[in-house]
């Protein structure tokens, strides 16, 4: 284990103060001996593998878990430190899941939050209602409809929902904020205005936790970072003595090169033609994918890029046409670019690259089932458990249980299983659509090598990303859309951040 320098300020009002936390589930133990403060006007980072507690410790702060030993203190209106049960209006949570309800509007979710009984479940469209939920989703920035349910709205629109709701209406300045991985759904500018909303609070007084696998968040608005790993507090240091390559060894455990991925020269005709493709934001793009090659393509949120991969793989409509081995794709038939070759993995993991309700034995082996049947069309359960034992070697997800529903597996192998489970059907083609979103460190460098693996072994790979870094590190050139359109290609050596992102923003660099 390593050494814990505690470098909180002494002089700050503690809001929060953990001590000796542990929680055990059968078989595993969740949390051993966390102890963690927070004080006032202090923005505290979160940071860790996923698996490694940080969630189970945030449910615990919440008041879903229980803790099996040690004590949870917050601090109460009067100034005295209260257990975390008799303090609980103090405490304010933005989860990962947002706790939206999807079928009610922004007002009627906003509503929930400060409303009791029955009250708190009837619709309230009202003028002042309705005016009083624009007026604070402006205030992020954005002007979409609050009448509208949100299950209707956009990951970034939920997003500030959820963070509307939790700032609404605090009764004291000194509460706790506590965000789970808040900018997963977000892009740009909505991050910025996220981060101002969050130093505004701190500034007046408040707490804040704020969990993360983005680095560069971390860095940028953390006062101090506490590192998770195996259940245990592992580092606790001042912002200001910590750079990415000292977080990523937090982390980790060990020092992670994403840069050696060893992709072989590419070459050949190519096997993916695209022209005049068009869908979504996407307005007639042109584009070549050659076996073994990787090709990033990235831009803005709006820029198109989130269409592109669907748009291919036939999950939405399109015009335009598309290509494989010179033959051509139909639109709306993913399931006819399946059988030819092609494999996606969609952006929702959730919601549209597996079934979260299943086993991970079922979800690994559900789209390809006739190699597993044996006499008469009968899938062989033997079979189908080998099969799913050598993906689950082969990939390293954990913990190595064909039989755990998959909506119990962390974030990081939940992706493992969705990106084996379209590697298993041997794709031509593989359509990547942010592969790493919402994954640690671990497992994203995991993630790249299964990609050059894939890539090395002759599959053609299109990685659609919002994360510059990512398209960089993994692709040979680089394509940038902006406003629905090819503004940019660019070959690795020219593909800084810095002009990668000019590209974007419609900015000439240098």
């Amino acid at each position: 284990m390593t050494i814990v320098n505690s470098n909180s300020d002494v002089d700050r009002i503690p809001l929060i103060r953990a001590s000796g936390i542990t929680k055990t589930f059968p078989g595993t133990r969740a949390l051993s001996d966390v102890s963690l403060s927070v004080g006032s006007g202090e923005i505290v980072a979160v940071v860790g593998q996923n698996g490694s507690g940080k969630s189970t410790f945030v449910k615990i702060l919440a008041g879903i878990y229980e803790m099996d030993s040690g004590t949870l203190e917050v601090r109460g209106a009067d100034g005295e430190m209260l257990s975390s049960k008799q303090a609980q209006d103090e405490l304010h949570f933005i989860h990962q899941d947002l706790g939206l309800v999807s079928d009610l509007s922004a007002v009627e979710n906003l509503a929930l939050g400060h409303q009791a009984g029955a009250r708190a479940l009837a619709p309230r469209q009202g003028r002042l209602e309705r005016r009083r939920a624009r007026e604070l989703v402006r205030g992020f920035g954005c002007d979409f409809d609050v009448t509208t349910p949100i299950s209707k709205l956009s990951p970034p629109e939920r997003t500030i929902v959820a963070i509307v709701r939790a700032l609404e209406g605090w009764t004291r300045p000194d509460n706790v904020l506590v965000l789970d991985e808040p900018t997963a759904a977000l892009h740009g500018d909505e991050v910025d205005m996220l981060f101002t909303a969050v130093r505004r609070v701190a500034e007046n007084g408040a707490g804040v936790l704020f969990i993360s696998h983005r680095l560069d968040e971390v860095l940028g608005l953390a006062d101090r970072v506490v590192a998770f790993r195996d259940g245990e507090v592992v580092a606790d240091e001042r912002i200001a003595g910590v750079d990415e390559a000292a977080l990523v060894q937090m982390i980790v455990g060990r020092e992670v090169s994403e840069a050696d991925l060893d992709l072989v020269p590419i070459g050949g005709e190519p096997i993916l033609s695209v022209r005049g493709l068009s869908g979504g934001r996407l307005k007639s793009l042109d584009l070549d994918l050659r076996p073994g090659e990787v090709v990033g393509v990235t831009g803005l949120i709006g820029s198109g890029r989130e269409h592109l991969a669907p748009l291919v793989f036939g999950s939405i409509p399109r015009s335009g046409e598309v290509r494989l081995n010179g033959e051509v794709l139909p639109g709306n038939r993913p399931a006819y670019s399946i059988r030819t070759g092609v494999a996606y993995v969609p952006a929702d993991r959730r919601a549209d690259g597996a079934v979260m309700e299943m086993s991970l034995r079922e979800n690994l082996t559900l789209p390809m089932l006739s190699p597993l049947r044996r006499g008469f069309g009968r899938l062989s359960r033997k079979a189908e458990l080998a099969e799913a034992r050598h993906w689950i070697a082969s990939t390293e997800i954990r913990p190595p249980d064909p039989a755990r529903q998959l909506d119990k597996f962390s974030g990081g192998n939940q992706q493992k299983v969705v990106l084996a489970k379209c590697l298993r059907t041997k794709p031509r083609v593989l359509l990547l659509d942010e592969p790493t979103q919402g994954v640690d460190v671990g497992a994203k460098a995991a993630i790249y090598e299964l990609i050059a693996n894939a890539a090395n072994a002759g599959c053609a790979v299109l990685v659609c990303s919002s994360d510059v870094k990512e398209v960089r590190l993994l692709s040979s050139r680089v394509l940038v859309l902006r406003d629905g359109e090819l503004v940019a290609e660019l070959s690795k050596g020219e593909a800084s951040e810095s002009r990668v992102f000019g590209a974007s923003a419609g900015v000439q660099v240098g």
